[in-house]
């Protein structure tokens, strides 16, 4: 008791893993590094337990064990874990992944097959519709499977379809069946629910399953089933619910068994039957009847019934099997059905940026495959992430739908996914999804190549409508190759009044555009509560740009804390790099590729450290990238000398050209001041990344050593002979 086991967990990665794990000095536990690893290699086929005499055990189940401590996975390539995780020797893993789990991610997707497809859609049901799943992460896609894409996200928006749907499945699972218990015995009598102690189930609120009530559901749904002939068994029939675990609609605990269309029971069907049909299917439960390969088959459903399909196997084919851009074309055509949630801004008082070619305009047409009204909705994620996922415009569309009323979603990141104009349209179903009284969104962030409405415009766009939020980013590359470099935007954007938000950090950067404090104004007049303010790639159009924006900053909001410039030419703004470093409120201040001392003189050095000497509340001085070479480095040692009242606890020097002897004297110079001071001192991190340390490894060692006695240091193994001949003049 007491005693600390990471060094333990440490030497088993060593021994089992064999691999130097990538990050290692953040590993804050390295049990769960381990645990969480060893689950997804077993799973993926990396590693191979036979070959370790200390897991070569038939009374060790590898997955069993390890899943209970796994809190976030990551699916792959072909989805290859899907089918390890669905199988009914998985049981247990699975029912434990569902309580322990909270991060899902899908990295270097490739298309998939139908059978797979139908897994995953399981898998995905159990794990967030009845899981513990809050986050839903997308990474590196390049050509995405408009279907499997389509099928992720509205999972994740905790969509589900009854009947007719592209997630459609002949039974329900045994969470299903139970919730579908639930609200029929609630509809009974009091004399006629003896089965079921109404302690137990509480208007469908989330409570465990009992074996017996779960044996009795199966028996009802067997006897009521369309077309059933045999009984069947299910992997997931016997689970007990994990009591985070929601068994019914959102909306209502009695919405859960019944199809929000009106949709009538077909010809010799009951309600049970429709109830039967939401898509919970259990996993790899057998079918009634095997599905028969859609290629050349002849299809029972005539061309002139497309809208509707009477035949379930025929639409699942259908779905499944069709030509993606046929799929793609029908689903697009009736995901954008839903009413309200597809509300354009062309009757707003703000303009209508979706009135362009990717607009989220209605479309009429009869319920289709992918209709939002005709599904159940369970538990959602709070955290999308589209990482290098490209977005065409049907995909956005949908996204647009799925966001209008998404209130559970607290955390939304679309990064560098090509949206081009197709940003109107997610404009649009946020807009909708402000409207919502209880939506949770509190962070946004948004990064792109090319920029097709100006970044002021856009967050402008976002903050009117989103007060609430709490941290905005914006960010892209280059302008708008198709607009002469010069794009646009929306006038109504910028026309956006923004009411007073709850803005705490903002993030913008800027494609090489001017910074005109007279745009970003408004947004710092609203954010009286901007706590973090980056700006990044901005041009300052004229030299009293800055000098306006310090002003503005001091009158706007008093509780700034971090201010950060990255890749800002502030060589020639000496005066307002100075009134910065005095700040009295600012505990973080970088200054990163700002070309800082490109031109310095050793007076404006002198200043600088002068002014952080009697600066006490600021924190964290970060100057990677500003040509601050060996003399200079040495010269800011003198911050932590005797006579300085400076709290100064983090320094980043990376990227500056610092070689093994700079670092060397900068450290003596240190030590110096410390025995000074009586070994009082409250620096505690120096950040070195990418220096010249490798040209005398053993000074740099030595300067290191001597280093790690005073401050916890961060360095690389950097090639310098990579640099490039823009230090030559710090050489």
């Amino acid at each position: 008791s007491g005693l600390s086991t990471q060094p333990i967990w440490r030497k088993l990665w060593d021994d089992v893993m064999k691999t130097r794990p990538p990050n290692s000095e953040n590993i804050t536990c390295w049990r769960k590094k381990f645990l969480e690893t060893f689950f997804s290699n077993v799973l993926h086929g990396v590693l191979d337990v036979s070959s370790d005499w200390r897991l070569n055990d038939n009374d060790f189940s590898p997955l069993l064990h390890s899943s209970q401590h796994v809190t976030q996975l990551t699916l792959c390539n072909m989805l290859q874990g899907v089918i390890e995780l669905t199988a009914e020797r998985n049981q247990r893993v699975l029912e434990n992944l569902a309580g322990s789990l909270r991060i899902l991610k899908f990295r270097h997707l490739l298309s998939s097959d139908q059978s797979i497809r139908h897994l995953l859609v399981l898998l995905l049901h159990r794990l967030i519709h009845h899981g513990s799943v809050s986050q839903v992460s997308m990474y590196s896609w390049p050509v995405p499977d408009t279907v499997l894409l389509i099928l992720i996200l509205s999972v994740s928006a905790g969509y589900w379809h009854s009947g007719k749907g592209l997630m459609y499945h002949s039974s329900p699972c045994g969470f299903c069946r139970v919730g579908n218990a639930q609200s029929q015995e609630s509809a009974q009598e009091p004399s006629e629910m003896g089965r079921c102690d109404e302690r137990e189930w509480s208007n469908g609120e989330n409570q465990q399953a009992s074996p017996r009530v779960l044996e009795e559901a199966d028996t009802q749904e067997e006897a009521n089933a369309c077309g059933a002939d045999a009984p069947q068994s299910s992997a997931f029939s016997g689970l007990r619910s994990h009591p985070s675990q929601n068994l019914v609609c959102e909306e209502g605990s009695s919405e859960a068994s019944c199809d929000p269309t009106g949709v009538k029971d077909p010809p010799g069907g009951s309600s049970c039957c429709l109830s039967g049909r939401l898509s919970c299917h259990p996993v790899l439960r057998k079918p009634r009847r095997r599905l028969k390969s859609a290629v050349g088959r002849r299809r029972r459903c005539p061309r002139q019934s497309r809208g509707t399909y009477d035949n379930p196997e025929d639409l699942y084919d259908f779905v499944f099997t069709i030509a993606k851009e046929n799929a793609s074309e029908l689903l697009h055509k009736n995901i954008v059905a839903e009413g309200e949630s597809a509300d354009n801004w062309t009757s707003s008082s703000t303009g209508s940026p979706c009135s362009s070619s990717a607009g989220c305009k209605k479309r009429g047409g009869s319920a289709g495959i992918f209709s939002l009204k005709a599904a159940h909705r369970f538990r959602s994620v709070s955290t999308l992430e589209l990482f290098s996922v490209p977005l065409t415009g049907d995909t956005c569309r949908t996204l647009s739908n799925l966001l209008s009323s998404w209130v559970s979603l607290e955390n939304l990141v679309l990064s560098y996914n090509g949206l081009g104009d197709n940003i109107f349209c997610l404009l649009s179903g946020l807009r909708a999804l402000s409207r919502h009284s209880d939506c949770c969104l509190h962070v946004v962030r948004v990064s792109d190549v090319f920029s097709h409405i100006p970044c002021m415009d856009l967050v402008r766009c976002i903050l009117s409508a989103f007060p609430r939020l709490h941290t905005l980013s914006v960010s892209f590359d280059l302008k708008n190759q198709l607009e002469g470099n010069r794009p646009e935007g929306n006038p109504s954007c910028r026309e956006a009044e923004i009411p007073e938000s709850c803005l705490e950090q903002l993030e913008i950067r800027f494609p090489r555009e001017p910074l005109h404090t007279a745009f970003l104004l408004p947004v710092l007049k609203a954010s009286r509560s901007l706590q973090q303010l980056s700006l990044d790639s901005a041009a300052l159009p004229c030299p009293q740009e800055l000098e306006h924006l310090l002003q503005a900053l001091r009158e706007c909001n008093p509780n700034l804390k971090k201010l950060s410039f990255h890749d800002v030419n502030l060589a020639d703004h000496q005066k307002e790099v100075l009134l910065l470093l005095q700040d009295p409120i600012l505990q973080e201040i970088t200054f990163s590729f700002c070309r800082l001392f490109e031109s310095c003189t050793t007076e404006f050095l002198s200043e600088i450290i002068n002014t952080v000497k009697r600066n006490s509340s600021l924190k964290s001085l970060k100057l990677p990238g500003n040509r601050l070479g060996n003399h200079r480095l040495v010269a800011l040692a003198d911050i932590f000398s005797e006579d300085s009242s400076s709290s100064l606890c983090q320094l980043d020097v990376s990227s500056n050209c610092i070689k093994p002897d700079g670092l060397l004297e900068f450290t003596k110079k240190l030590e110096g001041h410390i025995q000074q001071r009586g070994g009082h001192i409250k620096f505690t991190h120096l950040r070195l990344f990418q220096n010249w340390l490798d040209q005398d490894v053993e000074t740099a060692q030595e300067a290191l050593r001597r280093l790690k006695a005073v401050c916890s240091v961060v360095n690389d193994t950097w090639d310098s002979s990579q640099a490039f001949a823009d230090y030559i003049s710090v050489m």
